[in-house]
């Protein structure tokens, strides 16, 4: 070869970290074409020698693809740390637009759920976006919670709570707390007002009749009776004189707006709440504020001065500037963003309660995309602000795969997750020829340097394997124990209906496993496991697999996540009698 020492060892070392980086970037297993690419932008007298240099990285990609990935992590962080400090800092570095017409500390958002249900993925990116803003211009965010309506969107009375720590958890803290059903005396002052400046009237027109009037661009035979009259059927309404769907409350807006559902909407409907009690009042009042009028009646009286929402309440704030206008009030600057939606999860709130009666585990499902799943799951809340982040208040709708949040959950939790061993379906082996005592040491996490002493007891010893590494062991006759041993399979026989296989030890030595390419797996002592379930999502199923796992994890804090080795990241959850193990991802 005609490189010369120096030049082959710069190719040696450039090209060695480039394909760990790149195999850390791509689950494993680094790419000629991308390495090589980083080689001639580095070292550009290697051009001259590209056919030599492509040899020499083949080699270079075969030995880096064969480590596992935290192995490779491991070798970056102590050789090239400040590669991955770089990464991070770039990440770390994306911003959010800046607000339109925003005055440092004079700021105030709010996020406003409706506590029908819990609060899910789409939910947070309102929720983040609000308190982002907030803290950065050095304002107020404001959590309100919009429940005012006891019958088509039932409060839940659980979800204040539970949506309060939702937020929490997401790392969001608020200034200022309102319920809505708390403030209807409130509502009624401003629709007094707005009826007295001719901005609102009583229409008891059946909705049906109504609806001609409006989509022929025509004023309803109330709306024109003078202000007195709309005041006392007003008062009447109050009084409990009409009943439900015998009069509502109207905005008056342009009867010849093109969308026929913003001419004259609804601001205020009677319920009758001794069917439906509300959680929080019951049946203290039956005239029910509609959600655009509380809205903006409340964004008004709280000050708020940038409100950021899906772009689906667009026609919302074209309705609510009607009622700012015969109010002389200044509208809020409205940031409208596209939808959020995760793919292989469920996000409609409707859906999620439909299938709560069909056997669901409420708010926590694994199969739901609420918070408190995905929390359930593993997913922790710096990936929830990353795909925040990423999308940003782009207008364009966002469709987010599991894949891709679990990708970015992997980057965050694999140098902190510690590692255990886990047999899936197990199958015992019985291995002769040991040593009287093996001491060995289980890697617990390879970025933090902290390893575990196992003791292995011979000469007999007997172990749990996965049943599917049975065959490639039965295929290869050899196969490696992780840090154990090599071990050769000698018989494989039937008892009680599983299968057990004899094997016997060959020895310990890493160079004997590459020699004979031997497949590393993980395994159990049969004397120092504990029974464990994994519960799976598959679309509308829950798998449950079953296997062994280290003894060790009866020492973990509930609601630790780890990772099994070459099975996956798991968040534990320990019950009075059994030990589950919610699969996050690979």
């Amino acid at each position: 070869m005609s490189l010369e020492k120096s030049l082959l060892e710069r190719i040696h070392e450039v090209g060695y970290k480039h394909a760990l980086l790149n195999a850390v970037k791509h689950k494993g297993k680094a790419s000629l074409q991308a390495v090589m690419s980083k080689i001639m932008a580095e070292i550009p007298e290697a051009r001259r020698h590209a056919r030599d240099v492509v040899d020499i990285v083949r080699g270079i990609i075969e030995e880096v693809n064969k480590l596992s990935l935290d192995e490779q992590l491991g070798i970056i962080k102590r050789n090239w740390p400040e590669l991955l400090e770089e990464r991070k800092r770039v990440e770390e570095e994306k911003k959010l637009p800046p607000l339109p017409n925003a005055v440092m500390g004079k700021v105030v958002t709010r996020f406003a759920p409706n506590p029908d249900y819990t609060i899910h993925l789409g939910n947070a990116r309102p929720a983040l976006l609000s308190y982002w803003y907030a803290r950065d211009y050095k304002g107020r965010m404001i959590l309100r919670f919009e429940d005012t309506d006891p019958r088509t969107k039932a409060p839940f009375p659980e979800a204040y709570d539970r949506i309060k720590e939702d937020l929490r958890w997401l790392g969001i803290r608020w200034d200022e707390e309102y319920i809505q059903s708390l403030r209807l005396p409130i509502f009624y002052g401003v629709l007094r007002e707005l009826i007295k400046r001719g901005g609102a009237y009583v229409d008891k027109c059946p909705p049906e009749e109504f609806r001609k009037y409006r989509d022929q661009g025509r004023a309803c035979p109330h709306r024109d009776l003078p202000i007195e009259t709309h005041l006392e059927e007003f008062d009447k309404i109050l009084e409990g004189y009409y009943g439900e769907g015998e009069a509502v409350i109207r905005v008056k807006t342009d009867l010849k707006y093109p969308d026929p559902s913003t001419r004259d909407w609804v601001a205020a409907r009677i319920i009758d709440t001794s069917k439906t009690p509300h959680p929080v009042v019951g049946e203290k009042y039956i005239l029910w504020p509609t959600y655009n009028l509380a809205a903006a009646v409340d964004d008004h009286i709280m000050g708020i001065t940038h409100i950021l929402r899906a772009k689906e309440h667009v026609s919302n704030t074209i309705k609510q500037k009607f009622l700012y206008d015969h109010m002389g009030w200044k509208y809020p600057e409205t940031i409208h963003f596209g939808r959020l939606s995760l793919e292989g999860v469920m996000l409609s709130k409707s859906r999620m309660r439909r299938k709560i009666i069909e056997g669901y585990e409420p708010y926590i499902d694994i199969r739901f995309g609420t918070l408190s799943a995905l929390r359930r799951r593993g997913i922790v809340p710096e990936t929830i602000h990353q795909i925040i982040l990423d999308v940003g208040t782009n207008p364009i709708d966002a469709y987010i795969s599991y894949k891709n949040l679990a990708a970015i959950n992997r980057r965050i939790i694999d140098p902190i997750a510690p590692r255990y061993m886990f047999v899936k379906d197990p199958v015992l082996v019985k291995i002769t020829g040991l040593l009287e005592k093996h001491v060995i040491r289980i890697t617990r996490n390879p970025s933090k340097n902290i390893h575990e002493e196992y003791i292995v007891e011979g000469p007999v010893a007997y172990v749990y394997i996965s049943s599917s590494d049975l065959k490639r062991f039965i295929d290869k006759g050899m196969i490696r124990l992780m840090e154990l041993a090599n071990i050769e399979c000698t018989d494989l026989a039937i008892e009680n209906g599983k299968p057990v296989v004899t094997a016997k030890y060959i020895d310990n030595d890493v160079k004997t496993a590459r020699r004979h390419k031997l497949p590393i797996i993980q395994w159990v002592k049969h004397d120092d496991y504990i029974p464990i379930k994994v519960l799976k999502p598959y679309g509308e199923e829950i798998n449950i697999e079953h296997g062994y796992a280290e003894r060790k994890l009866l020492d973990i804090d509930d609601g630790s996540i780890i990772q099994f080795y070459r099975y996956g990241f798991v968040r534990i959850e320990k019950t009075q009698y059994d030990i589950y193990a919610i699969f996050s991802h690979d």
